[in-house]
């Protein structure tokens, strides 16, 4: 999982064909296409190793998809729910993508490195943090543009504040946001209908 790698480990064995396929997926990760992206399936990010995962991947489980930071005053609860959430579901079918950022009071300031000595030594994160990002303004990840456009807020598409949620269907579609005071525990029970558990 996550947290069992020290070191940079060697880029996987499918970055060649990443890289052949390169200019197909160009345009998912930039955002610059005309094309309009129609799941999360069509972008492809950038792991906290900096390794390009194409989220195509995740095809056919249900995801979570949550901007994270360090210093927030939510960190702990949210940390550890989602931990719960994983470990219960992660079985099943479940996936979490946590994306540092720190647009939110600069709550996010380490680079990766320490972001990933966060989410490994003190809250033992075992599902997938991603590459900092920002979610809001002319610099937000494709990823990001693309959620807040499927779902946006009771206050316009911007990310309010850390831990904003979104969950994803089987099939890559937003099915839900979720404001940031909002318990992970609190949304099992959805979690559990999109994974088909009674």
């Amino acid at each position: 999982r996550f947290c069992s790698w020290i070191k940079p480990r060697v880029p996987p064995q499918d970055f060649v064909i990443f890289r052949v396929g390169f200019s197909a997926n160009f345009t998912a990760m930039t955002g610059s296409s005309s094309k309009q992206s129609s799941s999360v399936y069509d972008f492809t990010v950038k792991d906290i190793r900096g390794n390009d995962v194409d989220l195509s991947i995740y095809k056919g489980k249900v995801l979570l998809i949550v901007n994270v930071a360090s210093q927030c005053g939510l960190t702990n609860s949210n940390y550890n729910e989602l931990n719960e959430v994983y470990t219960k579901y992660k079985d099943q079918g479940l996936e979490i993508l946590a994306f540092p950022c720190n647009q939110f009071g600069e709550q996010e300031p380490g680079d990766n490195a320490q972001i990933a000595e966060v989410a490994c030594t003190r809250f033992k994160a075992e599902f997938p943090i991603f590459d900092k990002v920002e979610v809001n303004g002319s610099n937000a990840a494709p990823i990001y543009k693309f959620l807040k456009s499927s779902k946006g807020g009771l206050l316009g598409d911007g990310i309010k504040w850390n831990f904003t949620k979104f969950l994803v269907d089987k099939d890559g579609n937003v099915v839900e946001r979720y404001a940031p005071t909002t318990s992970p525990l609190s949304i099992e029970k959805n979690v559990k209908k999109l994974l088909g558990i009674a």
